[in-house]
């Protein structure tokens, strides 16, 4: 079983004092698993039974795990999530250039899908209350996230847009 996975926080990084994911709390996080081809969305006091879905994958796979979503969760688990079976999308494309691509570019190049918002939009919901803004953005990213994955895993490479707007192919293993 395969689960992709992805969250949204309360607040931002200039918040909590800068790049400090771990400091952030969640507001949201969705999966898509494959066994049931579900979503499953989790609000914050619902981080264990999240825990328990990733902790029961296969394989896990999102973008920018490592370095943000896993960071985020270490205030609710224990569980070391960085020694999950992963495949952290963005890992595998910053090793293969040198440098970081948002999911966004990848997405937009190789499915011609960009992002609904972003996660600053996702914080501004979340003060105004609205929930289920955060849960169908933080959705659309676990199922653009899924459809890069599917795609590199199938075509051996995705795209991303250069400083200039021009459309690179980098390749993957995933």
């Amino acid at each position: 079983m395969t689960v992709f996975f992805d969250v949204e926080t309360q607040n931002t990084f200039d918040e909590v004092g800068g790049h400090y994911p771990e400091r952030m709390r969640i507001s949201v996080a969705v999966t898509y698993n494959t066994t049931d081809q579900q979503f499953h969305r989790y609000a914050e006091v619902e981080m264990p039974a999240l825990v328990k879905e990733l902790q029961a994958a296969d394989l896990v796979v999102g973008y920018n795990l490592y370095h943000f979503d896993y960071r985020v969760m270490t205030q609710y688990t224990d569980v070391p999530l960085s020694q999950l079976p992963t495949v952290d999308m963005l890992d595998v494309i910053h090793r293969a250039l040198g440098f970081r691509v948002s999911l966004d570019s990848v997405a937009s190049a190789t499915l011609g899908v960009g992002k609904s918002a972003d996660g600053l939009q996702a914080v501004r919901w979340w003060r105004e209350g609205k929930i289920e803004e955060i849960f169908q953005y933080c959705e659309k990213d676990v199922a653009v996230t899924r459809d890069v994955y599917e795609f590199g895993r199938k075509n051996h490479y995705v795209q991303y847009y250069d400083r200039r707007y021009q459309p690179k192919r980098v390749a993957v293993s995933w």
